[in-house]
Order: C-alpha cells, then sequence, then structure tokens
C-alpha cells in the first residue's frame, strides 16, 4: 500500500513560531495554542498514514506505530478525512494544491463505490485499499450482511457539504454525491412508541438480514423495500441527530423530528428502569407535547444520552451551530455536560483525568465508555475497566443496589477531552497536558486512543473517526469555527434553526 507523507517534517512546518499558512489563527497568542498546533500536526500525520494513496479511503485504525491500517472503512471514517483534509490545510499543516489532490481522490473514489440505488446511501463497510463493499470481514471472514447506516451516512453527506464549500473547484462534484443522498429514507413518519412525532431509524438492509428487522416500502417513496433496524434513533442528545439536521435542512424529513426524540424517557415507576428518575415539565412545539426531561448531578440539571459519553453529546457540535441556535437547549445542555465529566473524573471517581467515550480499550478490543449515572441506559457505558455500575434510588419506585461505588482503573479518551474545548479551554489543555506527560499516552501520531490510568495501560492504536473529532476541535478553535462556516448554508439555517430555537431543556445549573 502506498500512502502519502506529508508530516510536518516533510513540509518544512515550524510550529512553536506559528508559520502555518491556512486563515488567521483565532488562538495565536493564547496560552496553550503552541500545544494545539503541535498536536494538530502529530493527529494528521496518524490520518495520513491511514489513508490509501490510490483510493483516498482511510482505514478505520491504525497501530501505534503508523505502521499496519485496517482493512475496513466506513462513511464515518471516509467523512472525517474529508473534514481533516480541509482542516489541516486551514491550519497550514498541508498546502491547498495538496488537500484539492486529496480530496478530488476521495470524491472519485466515492463516486465509483457500490451504493443502495433507491435512497444513494452509503453501505457500511468497504475495502480501504480497492473500495469494494465488503461482504466478508476482513480479519475473521465472517459474513457481512451489507447494511446502510442512518448516523454514517449522516457524518460522509455533512464533510460532502464541508468539501463543497471549502474547495469551490470540487463544489459541482462534492454537490452531486451529497443531493444523491436521501435522508428520506431513513425517516419512519410513525415514529417510536410513547413519542409524538416521528423519526429515523437506526438504518436498513437491502436484503433480508438474519436478525431481527422490519420489512416495509422504503420512507422515500421509492417503491422498493427496505428491511429496517428494528431500533429508531429516539433519544435526542445522540451523535445520531447530524443525520435528522440533515434531512431537514435538505427538506426530506419534517422539523417536527426534532419533538420524535425522548430527552429522557418519561416519568414514572414505567419507567424506573432507566439510569435516573428525570425532573422536568411537558412542553409543547408544533402541536406536539414533548417530556423535557432531564437528570440531575451534584445539583446540575441536564438532558443526558444514552450511555453517558462525550461524543454523543457533542459531536455534531463541531459542525452545526448548536449554541447559538439552540439559546435554551444545547447553549445550557452542552456545558454543563463538560462539567459532569469533569467532576466525575476528578472528584467522584477520584482519576486525576477526565474525558470518556466509546473507544479502544486498553486491555484489547474496542469498549464504550462514559459517566454511567449521566447515560439513559441502565447498564450503561462505565468510565472503568472494572465496569463498575452504578445504581442509585429511584425514590418511589426502586432502591438502588450501588449508588456510591468505588471505581476502578478508569479510562479516558483524549478525543472525548478535545470535543470540550469551546466550553472548558484550560481545563482541556491541563487535562491533555496531563495525559501526555504523565501518562505518556502519546505517540507518532498523536495521542493514542485511551489509557487506563491506574495501571497506566495504554491503547497504542489510532481511529480515524477519533482523530478526526481531534482534528475538527483543534481545527474549530484555532480559526473561529471554520468547520460550521462551511457547514451551514442560508438553506440549512432558514429551515433547522426556527425548530432548533423553540426548544426548552430541563437544563440548569
Amino acid at each position: 500500500m502506498k500512502r502519502w507523507m506529508s508530516t510536518a517534517a516533510t513540509v518544512g512546518l515550524v510550529v512553536s513560531g506559528l508559520t502555518l499558512g491556512g486563515p488567521a489563527i483565532a488562538g495565536g497568542g493564547r496560552p496553550g495554542t503552541d500545544d494545539l498546533e503541535r498536536w494538530a500536526v502529530d493527529t494528521w500525520a496518524s490520518m495520513d498514514a491511514m489513508t490509501d494513496e490510490q483510493t483516498g479511503l482511510p482505514a478505520d485504525n491504525i497501530t501505534g506505530d503508523l505502521a499496519t491500517p485496517g482493512e475496513y472503512t466506513s462513511p464515518t471514517n471516509i467523512g472525517g478525512y474529508l473534514w481533516s483534509t480541509v482542516t489541516a490545510r486551514d491550519l497550514g499543516i498541508i498546502g491547498d494544491d495538496e488537500a484539492q489532490e486529496r480530496l478530488s481522490r476521495t470524491l472519485d473514489t466515492l463516486e465509483g463505490l457500490e451504493r443502495n440505488d433507491a435512497s444513494g446511501m452509503f453501505y457500511n463497510w468497504y475495502s480501504p485499499t480497492t473500495g469494494e463493499k465488503l461482504t466478508t470481514w476482513p480479519d475473521s471472514g465472517d459474513v457481512v450482511y451489507p447494511f446502510l447506516s442512518t448516523v454514517d451516512n449522516g457524518w460522509l453527506a455533512a464533510a460532502l457539504r464541508i468539501v463543497r464549500e471549502a474547495e469551490p473547484d470540487l463544489a459541482a462534484q462534492a454537490d452531486a454525491l451529497y443531493d444523491s443522498m436521501d435522508f428520506g429514507s431513513f425517516f419512519d413518519p410513525a415514529g417510536a412508541a410513547g413519542l409524538p412525532a416521528g423519526t429515523n431509524r437506526g438504518g436498513f438492509w437491502d436484503a433480508p438480514p438474519p436478525d431481527c428487522s422490519v420489512e416495509a416500502p422504503m420512507y422515500n417513496g421509492s417503491g422498493e423495500t427496505a428491511y429496517y433496524t428494528c431500533h429508531h434513533y429516539d433519544t435526542t442528545v445522540s451523535e445520531s441527530r447530524i443525520a435528522t439536521y440533515l434531512g431537514i435542512a435538505n427538506g426530506q424529513i419534517p422539523a417536527t423530528a426534532l419533538s420524535g426524540t425522548h430527552r429522557t424517557m418519561p416519568p414514572g415507576c414505567d419507567w424506573a428502569w432507566q439510569e435516573q428518575l428525570p425532573v422536568g415539565e411537558y412542553r409543547t412545539y408544533d402541536g406536539f407535547e414533548v417530556w423535557e426531561g432531564a437528570y440531575q448531578y451534584n445539583g446540575m440539571s441536564f438532558v443526558p444520552s444514552w450511555g453517558g459519553s462525550m461524543f454523543e453529546s457533542l459531536m455534531p457540535d463541531l459542525l452545526v451551530p448548536e449554541t447559538k441556535w439552540g439559546p435554551r437547549s444545547w447553549r445550557l445542555n452542552h456545558p454543563i455536560t463538560v462539567e459532569v465529566q469533569k467532576q466525575h473524573g476528578l472528584d467522584e471517581a477520584g482519576y486525576g483525568y477526565w474525558g470518556f467515550s466509546p473507544a479502544s480499550d486498553p486491555f484489547g478490543g474496542y469498549a464504550e465508555y462514559g459517566v454511567d449515572i449521566a447515560g439513559m441506559r441502565a447498564d450503561g457505558y462505565t468510565s472503568d475497566a472494572e465496569k463498575t455500575d452504578v445504581d442509585v434510588d429511584r425514590p418511589g419506585c426502586t432502591t438502588g443496589t450501588n449508588p456510591d461505588p468505588e471505581f476502578g482503573d478508569g479510562v479516558v479518551t483524549p478525543h472525548a477531552a478535545f470535543l470540550a474545548l469551546p466550553y472548558d479551554r484550560r481545563g482541556v489543555l491541563e487535562n491533555l497536558r496531563g495525559i501526555e506527560q504523565d501518562l505518556g499516552a502519546y505517540g507518532p501520531g498523536g495521542f493514542y486512543d485511551a489509557v487506563a490510568v491506574k495501571s497506566d495501560t495504554v491503547a497504542e492504536r489510532y481511529l480515524s473517526l477519533d482523530q478526526s473529532m481531534i482534528l475538527a476541535a483543534i481545527g474549530n478553535e484555532l480559526t473561529r469555527d471554520s468547520l460550521k462556516d462551511y457547514f451551514v448554508d442560508r438553506e440549512m439555517e432558514d429551515r433547522l434553526r426556527p425548530a432548533m430555537k423553540q426548544q426548552v431543556f430541563s437544563a440548569a445549573w
């Protein structure tokens, strides 16, 4: 496999002196800017190393020595690489010509990938070296049942919006790909049980899978049959909302879809399986009554994610101006989410570090990390390797079995901390410096994917998804949210912003 080699050494970048050649750097002269620039250069090296030169497709992951990339990729991985390339250009890590060449190569490959014709959507797994749709898993030979994922196609489509604005010479090509993707194919007008409005399903197969599926005419009216997931994306604080935003912006699904997801599960003992009994009230939007529930932590009220992880809450915020368009919802919720993660890691669990999201497991494989008490799922994502489950009282319903646990070997995930940059820059920088210098969780491609803080066990691997979140977060911090500027256009703002503006979460400090 050939790969581009354009690290800082190759292009002669001088980070400490800020010779970056892109737009004006918003963080120039601010404490911590040198670290952010250096981390961006090293993180880009990992993206460079895992991207195939012939196809322009990134592998899903690469070993910590940047020598062995994985043998599969996804629409999310490809989308993350596209916006990472734009970010690397805007920060001056690569030049304009190289960025255009890279973006063009990837778009050319995307045009030739096998897709679902009735929706224009991409399958979930391809070979990064050939672009072939995977029907067997590379390392095991297990059968892959080709799937069209709502959220993964959302991230790829989001990146195409960025490319068309960031690289005008490629706008027509990026637009053609974007316009061919119909998010109405995922949207179930009937919605999930117990919710007042329609919402997206998790995706579909175009042939019957061996497990649970719902056979139905495709929701976009194409006349084709789809085999939908049995679940819906029915929680508000989820990375899957990127697909909802895009569907609304495109006029493919109604703006009332924002009322078709749970802030929390409803109150009462019938729902006492959820992690906490929520506080809140009912509010009505466009005729739809919505339970605006919230969880509580150390005197703060917030709308939780399903698992209590940072990327569920904050990944869409990398591209969508949620705090600006949702002044009574996301503007309140995002900083509280960050504070909950910070207080859990530093005070409650005593790890000394914070930032919890699904990532590579330092002890092998992949695992879902989060703050258990901050997620709706009763057996939610935990913050330690021991999988310590928090189970608190639900007054009047159930008595908690483990309300005040002792936490074990906490696993922090650097990309989760980077997502918090807009809300606690100083705290994020202090946290990441400690992870780098004290825990040694840093290599030739930037921060390793995860580290267990008590045993000093490091997952010496890079995931393209997590690296692309890091680059996006640094890029936004140093270029005054350039990715959001590329992503948003007037049509999106006109269709989406009013629906977001009217939402009132029950979040409060």
